[in-house]
């Protein structure tokens, strides 16, 4: 009996609209249901979640040529699969090209890892695929997701079976759904921890990920569950952070409507308090929300960010309560945040005597070999279970003697007493692999590493000072909320070339403890730097910042918000 497959679904062309005095946002709450650009027309076709069954029975066998625009460009990023750039072309066409001509016939593809938590059989998985199918890459994200790239379609179902053999998938991995779910890496485990999200970061993988009833939100809807303020809370759509009800004890406090980009907005707090085990159904309530009234008619206000500015977060929590919850929120305060911001690279307690050991790759930067052995190791010193954190960072658990691990991780490149510039600083996919990228960014962020540390080796920097690297305006390695942000784009050099470079952002920071205020970095007019140049740069404003902070405690933030602007050069 011969099997049939669907064929690709086939648009149609859009009903004709008579002018009005407003043009819709397209919200589906309000009857706008008319798809209002060529995103929305794919997904109105067909669930994008449907196209896996094309991919394992049509395109893995019949190869790249044979899958259909949107399947490529759209649907499949449900499944953690993005087309990678072609190699060889540069940043300054990036904006000129057309898809077609810029992506290669190899695909990035992301593995969710919701909370972070990987244990060793996990790690060999990925590990196994990355070397087979995967030219080795690997690199953990600020989500933390791990990233794969080189994958060929033909080879996807054969990577999907070996993920789910562990308990991974890359389902809803990209695409206009629920990401990835940020929780604190330390979740469990941390002395410091007083209730453990866990529970509910699981229920609502297990509930909503693959969830056909949430598969065509307007945008991607990015959402933390922590305790602990060990996560970038304040940019993500939806956060729930520890907080101690004065009635009813051990909570949440709730952020909605953050996000970067090339449009920053910094979460609100709604001013509610929801226990551990109605998370998931307030959780689920918002992205009901966002999918119902969220914009659909331009993909750049498609966040629910926009929603919650034009708004407010009094009729955002209005709405939520009558329309999708049936009842009122607690009220509840703000969660008390710690005197400095909280760090797991080195050696920690655990709560139950044992330590957990953080360590550093250079900007996120992992391959196939170092999983594998990094499994091995977190399986000799401790019980197997890793952690990736939302910087590009990773932890091994359950260890009773941490010296011996730190020795290990040492030869494998995995630094647990690393440089304030190697513990520090982020980079982004960049144009080895992404067809938004302007420039390039990871092997930039691990030469600017070494030059710092080899320059500036005897000065005391303390803590350290936040580098992000982005290759776009993008954000996605945050340029706004960094110490110093670094948004790729081409300038001009002293022969007046256009060449790589970055236009500088300085003094950003989110409120990880109690003495900071969440605010984004400054723009000055000018501020740029050739990407040649760019250690010479970050040299000069180190010592600038040496020399004239008013005393060893104080805050790069603070420095940059009252010196001359000359001193920023």
């Amino acid at each position: 009996m011969t099997e049939t497959v669907a064929a690709p679904p086939v648009r149609t062309a859009r009903t004709a609209r008579p002018a009005a005095a407003k043009r819709p946002e397209g919200q589906w709450a309000l009857g706008e249901r008319e798809p209002l650009n060529s995103n929305e027309e794919f997904k109105a076709v067909e669930d994008p979640l449907l196209v896996r069954e094309r991919i394992e029975k049509v395109y893995s066998r019949e190869g790249f040529a044979s899958i259909d625009p949107d399947d490529l460009r759209g649907r499949m990023r449900w499944w953690g699969l993005y087309t990678q750039r072609k190699p060889g072309i540069d940043g300054g066409k990036t904006g000129s090209l057309a898809p077609e001509e810029l992506e290669d016939e190899h695909f990035m593809m992301r593995v969710r890892s919701d909370g972070g938590t990987l244990d060793a059989a996990q790690l060999r998985a990925i590990a196994d695929i990355s070397m087979r199918f995967a030219r080795n890459t690997a690199d953990v994200t600020d989500r933390q997701n791990i990233q794969l790239h080189w994958v060929r379609i033909e080879d996807v179902p054969a990577i999907w079976r070996r993920l789910e053999e562990v308990g991974l998938s890359t389902t809803e991995a990209c695409g206009d759904c629920p990401r990835v779910i940020v929780g604190s890496p330390v979740a469990g485990v941390g002395a410091d921890e007083v209730l453990d999200a866990t529970p509910a970061v699981r229920e609502i993988a297990a509930r909503y990920v693959g969830d056909p009833s949430l598969s065509n939100l307007p945008r991607k809807y990015k959402s933390a569950v922590s305790w602990l303020p060990d996560i970038p809370y304040e940019i993500n759509d939806l956060a729930f952070l520890g907080a101690v009800h004065p009635e009813h004890g051990p909570g949440f406090g709730m952020w909605v409507g953050g996000g970067l980009s090339t449009v920053p907005i910094l979460a609100q707090h709604v001013g509610v308090w929801v226990p551990l085990d109605e998370v998931p159904d307030v959780w689920v309530a918002v992205a009901r929300l966002f999918r119902d009234y969220g914009y659909r008619r331009l993909r750049g206000r498609a966040r629910l960010k926009f929603l919650v500015a034009d708004w407010g977060v009094e009729k955002f929590r209005r709405v939520l309560e009558e329309e999708y919850l049936g009842r009122p929120l607690l009220d509840g305060p703000a969660p008390s945040l710690p005197p400095a911001p909280i760090d797991h690279i080195g050696v920690h307690p655990q709560r139950d005597g044992l330590s957990y050991v953080g360590a550093a790759p250079v900007a996120g930067r992992l391959s196939g070999t170092k999983l594998a052995a990094l499994a091995d190791l977190a399986e000799r010193h401790g019980s197997g279970r890793v952690r990736l954190t939302p910087y590009q960072k990773l932890l091994v658990l359950d260890v009773a003697d941490p010296e011996p691990l730190i020795a290990d991780l040492a030869e494998i490149g995995l630094q647990a007493r690393p440089s304030p510039w190697r513990r520090n600083t982020m980079a982004c996919t960049g144009i080895e692999y992404c067809k938004l990228a302007i420039v390039e960014t990871k092997e930039r962020a691990a030469t600017l590493v070494a030059e710092l540390e080899k320059r500036l080796a005897g000065e005391d920097v303390g803590a350290g000072l936040t580098i992000n690297v982005n290759g776009c305006p993008n954000s996605c390695a945050r340029t706004q909320v960094a110490d110093i942000g670094l948004k790729g784009q081409l300038v001009a050099d002293e022969d007046g070339r256009q060449v790589e470079g970055f236009q500088v952002h300085l003094g950003g920071s989110l409120s990880l403890s109690s003495d900071q205020e969440g605010g984004f970095g400054k723009k000055l007019r000018g501020l740029k730097t050739t990407a040649a140049d760019l250690p010479d740069y970050v040299e000069r404003l180190t010592r600038a910042y040496l020399t004239g902070r008013t005393n060893p405690s104080e805050p790069f933030t603070s420095w940059v918000a009252r010196c001359d602007e000359s001193a920023l050069q």
